[in-house]
């Protein structure tokens, strides 16, 4: 799943900016044939952003189902005689893509890009209307999962069991690109590295598909460059092995990439298509309790995140993103998980070009329906009544695509396949064996994991054998034990002492933390204030130091981020170690404080 680029023999048009933008409020427009006109309506939208807090319109916020958007879009002259696309990096969750009212592209899942090639559809130098649907529903089958309810006033209502706020609309970028016919349609990169220090030789494993009428037989001719553009080696043919003498390692906190350059030849040799994929020279392993990375044992430390700002919600904006990494970098940490769905590409790719380490995860999270009655949802069982066939086909999609689109970012050292869903009971090995194996047969090179809920204990849970990394949500102190931070350092101490018991394997602590309210203080550790949120981070930290088998800690969460109404939440979700727009807590520089002491005993 290649991210479209410029280059020799492609051309790329960034379609973001203002569209046309139409609240389909009976959720009639694909009956009645919008796509087919001009949109009637007086509203703009931008994109990419979330739509939903961009307008002072309650019914527009609350909105479920269908929302368009429509341009213009002119196609370069130059492009005559190419293959011209149109991709979407993104619709949340559902996109249905028309070009002059014809269909050209649907999908479901609301994190993954999707598109099209519309060259039967267009001219080089002339104009198309571009109407893209897009809606916000969640229903038993989608990941993450929902449910849609009619109020006595007749209103739609989105309910979900997950505590983020549901934004929808384009979140991330619209492209239009050239291809040439016969095209270089994927790359797969491996590596590895023999030797010793200081006389490393990097190995590079690669696959290459090739889409036209060449395919398979395509000739293929593979440059390997260095971070300054240097060749470093060559190889050819559709997939191989190539070496690269006195290798530059990817390390975190120390990024090194390299680029390989696939060219598709013609029969007398010249360059018919080109690609540039960068990739990164390093290895992930588990032994025993250890999570090595390049064979040296790596320590976590970071948070769960969430793509969320005010006015754009879920919208990627490259500002925020280097505003989010440098105060990553200011408080020392070394890696982020991406809760609770794949972030936007330009996030993978600065992780990749500075250091930072990534637990990838899927967007299913509210497989559980245990928590029914948090988010006031109907209880049922989890599986075979909530969870069902059609939601595992799903959940398959949302794996195979997330591995398809981030298979080569160095930075990716995890897959995490789902997020506190039920591991324990009836049908929950049924349910997450083949995804696991899906999984690793998919990319046998990183670990398989997924998130435990902390209603299911190593005496409960029946399917973290199945996974790599034991990865753990705890709130000892804040939702049991609240306010007793004693009973809770016990409680938490002996739970990881079984799991360590239970499985030996690596465990992170993927989520602990304690809503805070900002500028709140107090004398005597009351919850909510920012007293008791450090107190609550330093006791965790000191049971951390004493269990062996914990290699990681990511705080919950970066900063303070929207959520659904509810008497659970005043204003969102307050466990950020910032606020919502970013100015640090107290328990943000005793993380600091505690983290670079981490970095500067790794760096001896």
């Amino acid at each position: 799943m290649l991210k479209p680029q410029n280059g020799p023999t492609r051309e790329l048009v960034n379609l973001d900016g203002l569209y046309a933008f139409k609240v389909d409020s009976a959720n009639s427009g694909l009956a009645e044939g919008w796509q087919n006109a001009r949109l009637e309506t007086s509203l703009e939208m931008g994109v990419p952003a979330s739509y939903n807090d961009v307008f002072a319109d309650q019914e527009i916020r609350d909105h479920v189902g269908w929302v368009w958007y429509q341009r213009e879009v002119r196609v370069p002259r130059g492009w005559a005689g190419e293959r011209i696309h149109v991709r979407l990096d993104s619709a949340t969750h559902a996109g249905r893509v028309f070009v002059d009212g014809a269909l050209v592209a649907e999908h479901l899942g609301g994190y993954m890009p999707f598109g099209a090639d519309i060259t039967e559809h267009v001219t080089a130098g002339g104009t198309f209307r571009l109407t893209i649907a897009v809606s916000n529903e969640l229903t038993q089958a989608t990941i993450p999962p929902g449910s849609i309810t009619v109020g006595a006033d007749g209103r739609r209502q989105q309910k979900y069991m997950h505590d983020f706020y549901n934004y929808a609309g384009l979140h991330r970028s619209v492209w239009l690109y050239s291809t040439p016919a016969v095209r270089v349609e994927d790359i797969t990169v491996v590596t590895g590295f023999e030797g010793t220090p200081g006389e490393l030789t990097g190995t590079v494993e690669y696959r290459i598909a090739v889409a036209g009428d060449a395919g398979a037989d395509a000739a293929v001719r593979v440059r390997i460059l260095d971070a300054d553009g240097a060749e470093v080696t060559t190889a050819h043919g559709v997939e191989g092995t190539a070496a690269i003498p006195g290798v530059v390692l990817w390390q975190p906190g120390r990024a090194y990439l390299y680029a390989l350059v696939a060219e598709v030849l013609d029969a007398d040799g010249a360059v018919v298509d080109s690609y540039s994929q960068p990739f990164g020279v390093r290895t992930v392993e588990v032994r025993g309790t250890e999570f090595l990375i390049n064979g040296e044992p790596f320590y976590f430390t970071g948070f769960g995140m969430h793509e969320d700002h005010t006015t754009i919600g879920k919208g990627h904006s490259d500002a925020h993103m280097v505003n989010d990494f440098s105060l990553l970098d200011w408080i020392g940490a070394n890696s982020f998980r991406t809760a609770h769905y794949p972030y936007a590409e330009e996030v993978m790719d600065f992780a990749d070009r500075h250091g930072i380490v990534v637990i990838d995860e899927t967007a299913a999270v509210g497989l559980n329906a245990d928590f029914a009655g948090f988010f006031g949802t109907t209880p049922m069982a989890t599986y075979g009544e909530m969870v069902t066939d059609e939601t595992a086909a799903n959940h398959r999609q949302a794996i195979s695509e997330l591995i398809a689109r981030d298979k080569n970012h160095p930075s990716v050292v995890i897959w995490s396949i789902a997020n506190e869903p039920k591991s324990s009971g009836e049908g929950a090995r049924e349910y997450f064996e083949p995804l696991a194996a899906l999984a690793r047969e998919l990319d046998p090179t990183r670990p398989v994991g997924f998130v435990n809920v902390m209603f299911d204990t190593p005496d409960k849970d029946v399917i973290s054998d199945l996974f790599d990394v034991i990865m753990l949500n705890r709130y000892y102190g804040w939702y049991l034990n609240t306010g007793d931070l004693a009973s809770a350092e016990k409680a938490l101490e002996d739970e990881l002492t079984t799991w360590t018991e239970k499985l030996g394997r690596p465990m992170i602590m993927t989520e602990y933390g304690a809503d805070t309210l900002p500028g709140f203080h107090s004398l005597y550790g009351q919850p909510w204030s920012e007293e008791y949120q450090a107190d609550f981070l330093d006791m965790y930290h000191r049971v951390f130091d004493r269990v062996p088998a914990l290699v990681g800690e990511h705080v919950w969460n970066f900063a303070d981020f929207a959520t659904s109404n509810g008497i659970m939440r005043v204003d969102g979700n307050k466990k950020g170690a910032f606020t919502r727009d970013r100015r640090p807590k107290a328990a943000a520089h005793a993380l600091r404080r505690r983290w670079a002491g981490l970095r500067d005993r790794a760096q001896r």
